[in-house]
């Protein structure tokens, strides 16, 4: 079974178990209490140091639409990336370094807005988005002409150019912060996931202008 297959199965179990409304979970296997204890809060990460909740927050989703989003682009794209690695690192440590990338993913993707809402204890986020951007930016970097579609952008584009839209689109909604979604992670997680395999193998940059 793949890592991707393992990070999805657990992280729709941890995520339908905390739901706090609506989850089909049995009763006595529903866990609410978890999205408050797992969601990231800068404030609490700041001033209370619970640094786990950079990691945690990312087996917790706000809803099945959040969640089924988040799983579904992971299964099309993990295996994938999963797999260059271990073409590039060997089987037994290219898992190890896909598996790093998404755990390293979490924590950096929150970065920017660690430092925005530090002193705000009143807001809170959940849900691997910045993560499974990341994985779909080390996509596009090992296979930049891989043709991508997804919600915002519904034709089938280049990677390399459906890479160029994602992150304006990120950046211009992140300016104007008009939703709850956070977009600063989808920006700063794509930009990570980029630029994870160079920073391992700078070498491997050949390989992206290569197939340009």
């Amino acid at each position: 079974m793949s890592t991707s297959i393992l990070l999805i199965i657990a992280t729709s179990v941890i995520s339908v178990a905390a739901f706090e409304r609506g989850s089909i979970m049995p009763e006595s296997l529903q866990r609410p209490e978890w999205m408050s204890k797992l969601r990231f809060n800068a404030y609490l990460i700041w001033q209370k140091r619970q640094v786990y909740r950079m990691f945690s927050y990312g087996i917790v989703h706000a809803d099945y639409w959040h969640l089924l989003f988040n799983m579904l682009t992971l299964y099309f794209f993990g295996d994938f990336v999963e797999n260059c690695f271990r073409a590039v690192f060997g089987m037994q440590a290219g898992t190890l370094v896909y598996l790093a990338m998404y755990l390293t993913a979490l924590a950096v993707s929150t970065s920017v807005d660690l430092f925005r809402h530090k002193d705000n204890p009143g807001y809170n986020a959940v849900g691997a988005s910045g993560a499974v951007s990341a994985v779909i930016f080390a996509a596009i970097f090992f296979n930049p002409t891989m043709r991508i579609s997804l919600m915002f952008i519904p034709i089938p584009t280049p990677g390399w150019l459906f890479g160029i839209l994602y992150l304006a689109y990120c950046y211009y909604m992140d300016k104007r912060g008009m939703d709850n979604i956070g977009h600063s992670a989808h920006f700063v997680g794509a930009i990570y996931g980029f630029m994870f395999p160079l920073m391992l193998r700078p070498s491997l940059i050949s390989l992206f202008f290569g197939q340009l």
